[in-house]
């Protein structure tokens, strides 16, 4: 499978965004939560199910941001890292932006977590140079400029260059890539000179001087610039101030519903949600 051309930071014209985070391996609650854009009745499908119950891309006017944390947790990390690049194959280029979470970062830099039976840890060598193919390739960034927010995985309390933090994602992969062998001083190297994008932080990661890809949702101050995150899971989407978290499979993963989607437009942000029942909600966030 090709990977696509260099994603920009900012896609023309004026599509809907859409956020979905934190998938985490359970594929039924990501196709769940995807599809309920188009059975909510307000808006065009998203993605669409074959008779196998795999998503394709619906040709409509969309920017999907799956922002982190596909892998890890869930019995189907394989067949969600499936459907995002299937989805990116078949979208426009950029439409489909596949951000560096945490447990994606733990395949860049594997020497840094203790996660034994992880998947993102556990990739045999062949497998993760492909992942590292594909992010140097920019089918992995860090950061996307929606109209109002900003996106990444765990945010930032400071103003970060989305073109500057991308470049990093790519760069380093890269970096690992040229290595024939033993990457482990590399990634030293590479967490530390980058470690606005990388830094776990204190506390054996998620503290407040943690990096775009590990900073906790209680550390981002109300009045940071305005992003969309997911990292830390919640129940429902939550705003606090100018940042709002998105994160809602996993807390809702046991239970009937619950699992959802934001919808970014020019001016407004919703969040499309399963019911218990199946149907679908839709609601100011």
């Amino acid at each position: 499978m090709s990977v696509p051309p260099a994603t920009v930071e900012r896609t023309s014209g004026d599509p809907l965004i859409v956020h979905v985070s934190d998938i985490h391996g359970y594929l039924t609650d990501a196709r769940s939560a995807l599809l309920a854009v188009g059975d909510s009745g307000q808006y065009p499908d998203l993605v669409r199910a074959d008779e196998s119950d795999r998503l394709h891309w619906a040709d409509n006017d969309y920017v999907l941001v799956v922002n982190g944390d596909v892998i890890d947790r869930g019995p189907a990390n394989e067949e969600c890292l499936e459907m995002v690049w299937r989805l990116q194959e078949e979208a426009p280029p950029g439409r489909v932006r596949y951000q560096l979470g945490n447990h994606e970062l733990a395949i860049l830099l594997p020497s840094f977590v203790r996660w034994p039976g992880a998947y993102s840890t556990g990739l045999d060598a062949a497998d993760r140079r492909e992942f590292l193919r594909r992010a140097s390739e920019g089918a992995v960034t860090a950061a996307f400029e929606g109209y109002q927010y900003r996106y990444s995985h765990a945010g930032q309390n400071e103003p970060f260059d989305v073109t500057m933090v991308n470049d990093v994602v790519r760069n380093a992969a890269s970096e690992l890539l040229a290595v024939d062998g033993d990457d482990r001083t590399v990634q030293k190297r590479l967490e530390r000179r980058h470690g606005r994008v990388f830094a776990l932080g204190s506390d054996g990661g998620r503290g407040p001087d943690a990096g775009l890809c590990w900073l906790d949702f209680t550390h981002l101050d109300p009045s940071a610039p305005p992003q969309i995150v997911g990292h830390t899971k919640r129940v429902d989407p939550v705003r606090n101030g100018n940042v709002v978290c998105g994160n809602i499979i996993r807390m809702n993963h046991r239970s009937a519903g619950g699992e959802g989607v934001l919808i970014e437009s020019a001016d407004s942000l919703e969040v499309v949600r399963r019911k218990p029942d199946g149907s679908v909600s839709v609601s100011s966030v």
